[in-house]
């Protein structure tokens, strides 16, 4: 009997590891890495889009669902080079990883003082890397520039208003109440003096303090000889009031000393002229009333004179104190002054946006007049050793600037950039973001940016689908370490 069972046991035994070796065999095929890869890369090609909608994306040739054109064949990259295909990485400059615009040609720190990170020829930090051929770069009319280092300058033209010296401009008014009983400046525009007759005042208040400054001479001169010093000395301090009431009143110490020897009480006062220049302002006439603080003539003198240029908020870089400046006249081209800006005004017009440079000008022989509209040259100090690029490189969007590299074999990458001052030449400062000898795209980059920015939405739109194809590749693999740990240890019981 026991000789009947073991050949019947052996038999089983062979069945047993055979049906384990094929099960192992299916479920090593099942999980094989290269037959997923090699599904995975059949279902990224047979990925169509739409070339007026990228946002499709489907596993089968067909129409769009939205315009109705040929779905078109999706590739799988859109910046990948030859390099990178065959293992061989090279760098292309080095990074800030917080700034992209800080780029070097050799390793090193940032400024913020971290170690700077690779960018490889594969790799754009400003979007995706687009390839177009040759007949269509021909077609778009694409031009280049080399980024070069050089010099900028700029000479700004504007509009300046000539104006008055501000502190050399005077009011002519009286401190006492009358009536003005002549008027020897009645012009607008005439010159007058220092010292020069302008207006007589008849004053009731004047009259009677003529009186009393004689009343306190006589007074004084009659206690001048007493016994008792406390008498004389008041007597003195009652004319000196009387004098000082008059000085206060603008009327002259030649006046008042004239008063004390005649006797004779003038029943006007004469007002003579504080300052020389010309009269500005007439605010009042022959005969009429003057009140104590109001203005009655205005004066300003032109022998010095202000220009006040108008500075674009742009064009504020290039403009400085002390920096030379040339007026021209519009009407006499070869009549030109120099002089240097003197101020800079701390606020910005509401109206105009502009800034006002104020320059100061000799005007002896009063060529340049108040409100006259002049031609105004600044010359901006020259920056040597910049990194320049013509200003239409330089695409504008929002918080971003940036720019298109030309590579080589049709590829072009956007970068980010930092600009700095624009040159009278066309030409602009790149503070970061670029290399000297690099081309930069002038023309057609909207097309570029545009194409750039939809490649950049299709991988972004692809990298979940692959994110998610990764992660259910990863649970089939799971699911059959379970099925196969499970084989294993039911195999291992039957032994048992």
């Amino acid at each position: 009997m026991r000789r009947l069972l073991k050949p019947t046991l052996s038999l089983f035994t062979v069945l047993l590891l055979a049906g384990g070796i094929f099960l192992s065999a299916d479920l090593s095929f099942r999980r094989s890495p290269l037959a997923g890869t090699e599904q995975s890369r059949a279902a990224e090609a047979e990925k169509y889009t739409c070339g007026m909608h990228p946002m499709v994306v489907v596993d089968e040739p067909g129409n769009c669902p939205i315009c109705g054109m040929d779905l078109v064949p999706l590739k799988a990259t859109t910046g990948a080079s030859g390099g990178a295909a065959s293992g061989e990485r090279k760098v292309k400059y080095w990074q800030a990883p917080m700034d992209p615009t800080y780029i070097r040609n050799e390793p090193g720190k940032s400024p913020m003082g971290m170690d700077l990170v690779p960018v490889y020829e594969d790799e754009a930090t400003g979007g995706a890397i687009i390839k177009i051929d040759a007949n269509t770069i021909q077609n778009m009319g694409v031009r280049t520039a080399r980024v070069l280092r050089g010099n900028l300058s700029r000479t700004i033209r504007t509009i300046g208003l000539v104006a008055y010296n501000e502190p050399e401009q005077y009011v002519v008014n009286t401190k006492i109440a009358g009536w003005i009983e002549k008027l020897y400046v009645a012009e607008l525009g005439q010159k007058v003096k220092k010292g020069q007759k302008l207006l007589e005042i008849y004053s009731p208040e004047l009259v009677t303090a003529q009186q009393e400054l004689l009343l306190a001479r006589d007074n004084y001169r009659s206690l001048q000889k007493s016994s008792f010093p406390q008498i004389v000395a008041n007597a003195k301090r009652l004319l000196e009031a009387s004098r000082k009431r008059l000085e206060l009143w603008d009327v002259s110490k030649k006046q008042i000393s004239r008063l004390e020897k005649t006797s004779e009480v003038r029943k006007t006062v004469t007002l003579y002229a504080p300052y020389s220049g010309i009269v500005t302002k007439k605010l009042t006439r022959q005969g009429a009333y003057a009140k104590p603080g109001v203005a009655l003539l205005n004066l300003a003198d032109l022998s010095k004179v202000w220009v006040l240029a108008d500075i674009y908020e742009y064009q504020l870089p290039w403009v400085k104190v002390g920096q030379q400046a040339v007026v021209e006249l519009p009407y006499v081209h070869d009549r030109k002054f120099s002089a240097r800006i003197s101020y800079l005004y701390p606020y910005v017009e509401a109206k105009t946006r502009t800034v006002k440079a104020r320059i100061e000008f000799d005007n002896a022989d009063s060529e340049l007049r108040p409100d006259m509209y002049v031609n105004v040259y600044l010359h901006g100090e020259t920056v040597t050793g910049a990194l320049l690029i013509p200003q239409e490189a330089v695409l504008y969007s929002g918080e971003h600037t940036r720019v298109f590299i030309a590579l080589d074999g049709g590829r072009f990458e956007p970068r980010e950039v930092k600009v700095g001052l624009q040159g009278e030449d066309g030409l602009i400062e790149i503070k970061q973001g670029l290399l000297e000898g690099e081309l930069v795209v002038t023309s057609a980059q909207f097309l570029l940016d545009s194409e750039s920015k939809l490649r950049e939405a299709i991988q972004k739109m692809l990298k979940p689908k692959a994110a998610v194809s990764a992660t259910s590749a990863a649970g089939d693999e799971d699911l059959f370490d379970d099925e196969n740990q499970s084989a294993k240890d039911n195999s291992e019981d039957l032994f048992k």
